[in-house]
């Protein structure tokens, strides 16, 4: 996880590279939302070789917006496997999840409205643009803060 923060590409369009102190902060967080909900970003390994290549998965989102707190949908992986739809394979796989076993009625995702390459795995994986806001966290990160946010209901 260390070496896909560092990634400037990866990170494009987060306000910067986290720090290891920051990227180990978010891996307990991930452990303790598993250990609370039975959820996190879970780790995805390449199942031909076991490479670890990212995370896919949902998180509690508790910043403040009028649709938060909500479950949130999300991806990070590794450039070289950009394009060859681990990300999309890999939410569908959330979504069934989310809604079969775990029994979570709405999902959300999202993005700055300038990172298309994610705005368009929501869009294949069936969620639906409800609004563009002002995301809180980045207001201070002009080409950031338009946010979109995407839903899929049950």
């Amino acid at each position: 996880m260390l070496a896909i923060n560092a990634d400037p590409k990866v990170m494009e369009f987060f306000p910067g590279i986290p720090t290891v102190d920051q990227t180990i902060t978010f891996i307990h967080k991930m452990q303790k939302q598993f250990e609370k909900n039975g959820f996190c970003y879970f780790a995805v390994d390449k199942l031909d070789d076991g490479e670890f290549i990212g995370f896919i998965g949902l998180a509690e989102q508790t910043f403040e917006a009028e649709f938060t707190p909500c479950i949130d949908i999300g991806w990070r992986i590794k450039q070289q496997y950009w394009g060859k739809g681990y990300a999309t394979e890999g939410a569908k796989k959330c979504i069934d999840f989310a809604f079969n076993d775990l029994k979570i009625k709405t999902i959300k995702s999202i993005a700055p409205e300038i990172n298309l390459k994610s705005v368009l795995v929501m869009q294949k994986i069936g969620m639906r643009k409800v609004s563009t806001f002002n995301h809180p966290l980045l207001k201070n990160h002009e080409h950031l803060k338009t946010c979109v946010l995407y839903e899929l209901k049950k």
